[in-house]
């Protein structure tokens, strides 16, 4: 059995924060609070978005700022979220989440810059983890040789992580994380990525660097969210050597039989947002069909492969504490085979809860975020015993 014995991590970009001072504010409001009511030490998965980095890169003392909130709280950083670049909290993030993609150097830049300030956050003795963009998005128009140049950014990141390690001792891992209709959305295509990403950084010398640096973050609702089984898919991965760097614990929206139960969908429509993306699977008997994005009229009036759908998934984290909300059903148990399939690697993954939604969770939800955050750590580690104890 190989769970991480590290503290659970939880991921801050449910906190809004362009600043340093904004990031050290939510730890001090929620995280540590948060510590504080579950009695045991956690993790922060940090989320620095540029604007942050920026800051640092121009006067160094703010990641002494950082770290003096971390310690005078009892918290560790070993993982950052550097998939968000811009503002997470906008009124309207969507596809532009995505953005820079792989291909560019802001992208590059951005990353090797968080690695740095990683490398000064993380506890001697550990080693770190980065996760980031499935590449890009499917929907933008992308250049005929989009992978070649992905690559070439990757497998140059991967010899800044390894001059890193030279000068510092310290291991820090890149997480390219899947997800719902991005350039990486399935495990056959993640794994055809990286058999490419492979088989070029061999041609360049490069291939131990790049398998010691570059994995995935396997996100769970992603992968339920595609209807994939996800302890078989985290078993292929496996299978053709790429490393799971970092588990988000995270829970879908799952509804059986939708358009048998009106109210199931009448109610699925209180999670129609304005933010965030929430890419929308359907399972017929004609096989996998999707829209990009949840709305009122696909729950009133869903095309025919809605409606003769047995189940739909909707790409919207819902609290991983939660079996059902309401009406609506969640992709726990999906999360349960993952993780089972995690404890068997002879590796331990970084495990991070990664719930981002709950400024945006419909009403019924609307409990004080500390109190919603403790519920998802301590069933979080309920169920971490449960299957490192099987």
């Amino acid at each position: 059995m190989s769970l991480s014995t590290l503290p659970l991590s939880y991921c801050t970009n449910v906190h809004p924060g362009k600043t340093v001072e904004e990031i050290a504010s939510g730890l001090t409001s929620f995280t540590i609070p948060a510590r504080q009511q579950l009695g045991e030490r956690i993790a922060a998965g940090l989320w620095l978005p540029a604007s942050a980095i920026s800051q640092i890169e121009e006067d160094s003392s703010k990641i002494s700022q950082l770290q003096d909130v971390l310690n005078e709280g009892e918290l560790v950083c070993y993982t950052l979220n550097t998939f968000p670049y811009g503002n997470f909290h906008s009124e309207r993030v969507k596809e532009q989440v995505y953005l820079p993609d792989w291909t560019t150097q802001e992208r590059l830049d951005y990353t090797i810059s968080c690695a740095n300030v990683l490398s000064e956050l993380m506890p001697d003795g550990t080693e770190g983890s980065l996760s980031t963009v499935p590449l890009g998005f499917k929907g933008f128009e992308r250049p005929s040789d989009f992978d070649g140049q992905c690559i070439q950014k990757l497998l140059q990141l991967a010899e800044h992580l390894d001059r890193l390690h030279d000068e510092t001792g310290k291991v820090i891992r890149l997480a390219i994380e899947p997800e719902p209709l991005c350039v990486l959305e399935t495990t056959p295509e993640t794994i055809q990525f990286f058999e490419k990403l492979f088989t070029q950084a061999e041609s360049q010398g490069l291939d131990q660097i790049a398998r010691r640096h570059l994995g995935v973050c396997y996100d769970v609702c992603h992968q339920a969210v595609e209807f994939e089984d996800t302890a078989k898919s985290i078993e292929d991965l496996t299978a053709k050597g790429i490393r799971i760097n970092k588990v988000h614990i995270t829970c879908a929206i799952d509804v059986k039989s939708p358009w048998e139960r009106p109210a199931a969908r009448e109610q699925l429509k209180q999670f129609v947002e304005q933010r965030y993306l929430h890419q929308s699977f359907a399972r017929s008997a004609s096989g996998i069909v999707s829209v990009t994005d949840l709305s009122a009229d696909l729950c009133d009036n869903p095309p025919e492969d809605f409606q003769n759908a047995d189940a739909w998934r909707i790409h919207f984290h819902v609290p991983v504490d939660a079996e059902a909300i309401g009406e609506l059903g969640t992709t726990r148990p999906d999360l349960e085979k993952a993780l089972s399939a995690v404890a068997k690697l002879d590796y331990a993954p970084h495990l991070e809860v990664e719930t981002y939604t709950w400024n945006v969770l419909p009403g019924e939800r609307d409990i004080p975020l500390v109190e919603g955050l403790v519920g998802e750590l301590r069933a979080t580690r309920e169920l971490l015993k449960r299957i490192g104890s099987d």
